[in-house]
């Protein structure tokens, strides 16, 4: 694994980020962050010009799209991501749609907010293995006002089959 050194990036435990191919992953300072709407922070971590989170690194997912009030991230399941039954772990299915969703409603603030998630629920629809091949996860902003932000998302197969669904509440602030 190759470290690059970056001005703008903050990593909890050293200034650097680690590079794993084209992606970057790390965290992208809070001063820089305010510089960005939430769109185009949110286009630079699908793009590959932000680092994405040491989350997204550890589950091996990447965010592939994004526009204003709606994200998707992709992940195709591994072994690594099992339970004990030998199907992906609703934690990681968790992790995916919150991430989606909460990207959605980042991509629609202005700078200098930002948002993080209250509360949000997820129905496991069908079970997941690394035999079910890459899935997506796709968050889209139902309501953004000036506090509070609502979205949705959906975790599908290669199929189209629906996974999983969620909803989410964000609350939105000054970073």
């Amino acid at each position: 694994m190759e470290k690059t050194p970056r001005s703008d990036v903050e990593n909890r435990s050293s200034p650097q980020i680690a590079r794993i191919g084209s992606k970057t992953y790390g965290t992208v300072s809070a001063d820089r962050q305010k510089e960005m709407s939430g769109l185009e922070f949110v286009q630079g971590l699908a793009r590959g010009t932000l680092p994405l989170n040491l989350l997204a690194q550890t589950l091996g997912y990447d965010v592939t799209e994004a526009e204003s009030g709606r994200v998707i991230i992709t992940v195709n399941p591994s072994e690594a991501h099992l339970n004990p039954y030998g199907t992906v772990h609703g934690g990681v299915v968790a992790t995916l749609l919150d991430s989606c969703m909460g990207l959605a409603v980042q991509s629609t603030l202005e700078k200098g907010l930002g948002q993080t998630t209250v509360e949000f629920k997820i129905s496991l629809m069908r079970s997941i293995t690394p035999q079910t091949g890459p899935v997506k996860a796709e968050g889209v902003v139902l309501h953004r006002g000036r506090r509070i932000g609502t979205a949705e998302g959906r975790l599908t197969d290669g199929q189209g089959r629906l996974l999983a669904h969620g909803t989410t509440t964000c609350l939105i602030f000054e970073s």
